[in-house]
């Protein structure tokens, strides 16, 4: 079993950029991924500077190439499991294979859970979009209309509008409009469709509307949506991390931690996604670099502390890891 001063679980922007900066502090880290980030049905990624515009898999390729060219190590895989042991933590891998580290780092994103409705799951990424500063510029002033869920529906589909002057508003599962919701809505240009949507209908390699319950079909090009965002790695739950509900209603129970990224569970830090639904790849590197930071600072605090215990107990102190 490898031995390892911080594995962490996932790599994406946040769990690459935490492993780069352990690599560049001289830490032996070691990623595993799968290699299918979230963001993988999207042509690119947005709003990360120089990096606009740029694939997720290029993203993903460059940043791993920059872990291994620092010393760390990818491990091609999926954990599947996680626990504390006496001196740090063992990590079981997806069709065998275990590894062991002093810290744990765990970027393992999200899965989006969308709505019931035909359609979406195929065109999910591409003209089924859910974040208008990922993908808005790429569907400015085309038809755009958003599935209504919960009660951000109105404020969703004034946010689009910013990007299109056709937008329209399929109440679907939303709760009911306000007069105050519906009077910005009108005042705005956003026509309000009642009732449930079954399928979004699509003609060639295009969304071409939305078919509501009644079957009416209503023209439209892109469709906005709300997913249900779900914290993804079984490991979270092994390692007793409490969960707490996004105050969104977006999510379903994510792993609470400190602005480093650290944990109620010691020694484990989280970053990007798996914490903050709501993180853009530049904000989730972002976390990664200080939960990457944090860890190394928590390791040379602890390398201090068996230095002096070792050294107190008569070792030689060039012998002391």
């Amino acid at each position: 079993m490898e031995q390892f001063d911080v594995i962490v679980i996932g790599g994406g922007a946040a769990g690459l950029s935490g492993a780069l900066a352990l690599a560049r502090a001289r830490r032996a880290v070691a990623v595993v991924d799968a290699g299918a980030p979230r963001n993988a049905p999207a042509a690119g990624v947005h709003n990360f500077l120089t990096r606009d515009g740029m694939s997720p898999a290029e993203l993903v390729a460059r940043g791993r190439a920059e872990v291994t060219r620092y010393g760390g190590t990818i491990v091609d895989g999926t954990a599947r499991g996680a626990r504390r042991t006496g001196d740090g933590f063992e990590v079981d891998l997806h069709g065998g294979g275990r590894l062991a580290a002093r810290r744990l780092l765990v970027a393992s994103g999200l899965v989006d859970e969308l709505p019931d409705v035909a359609g979406l799951r195929e065109r999910w990424g591409r003209d089924v979009v859910h974040c208008p500063y990922c993908h808005g510029w790429e569907v400015r002033d085309r038809a755009i209309g958003v599935l209504g869920a919960g009660s951000v529906s109105a404020e969703r589909a004034l946010l689009f509008r910013q990007w299109s002057p056709d937008v329209v508003l399929f109440t679907h599962t939303a709760a009911p409009l306000t007069g105050e919701q519906a009077e910005r809505l009108a005042a705005r240009g956003v026509r309000v469709v009642e009732g449930p949507v079954a399928a979004v209908e699509v003609a060639g390699d295009q969304v071409s509307g939305v078919r509501l319950e009644d079957g009416t079909v209503v023209a439209r090009e892109v469709v906005a949506v709300t997913t249900r965002m779900v914290a993804s790695s079984p490991v979270l739950a092994d390692l007793g991390l409490k969960p707490v509900e996004h105050p969104t209603g977006f999510g379903a129970a994510y792993p609470a931690a400190d602005p480093t990224g650290r944990t109620d569970v010691p020694g484990v830090w989280v970053a990007g996604n798996a914490t903050d639904l709501m993180a853009q790849v530049v904000s989730a590197a972002a976390q990664g670099l200080m939960a990457g930071a944090a860890i190394n600072h928590d390791l040379v605090g602890e390398d201090a502390d068996r230095a002096v215990s070792a050294l107190r107990d008569g070792n030689d102190v060039a012998t002391i890891p």
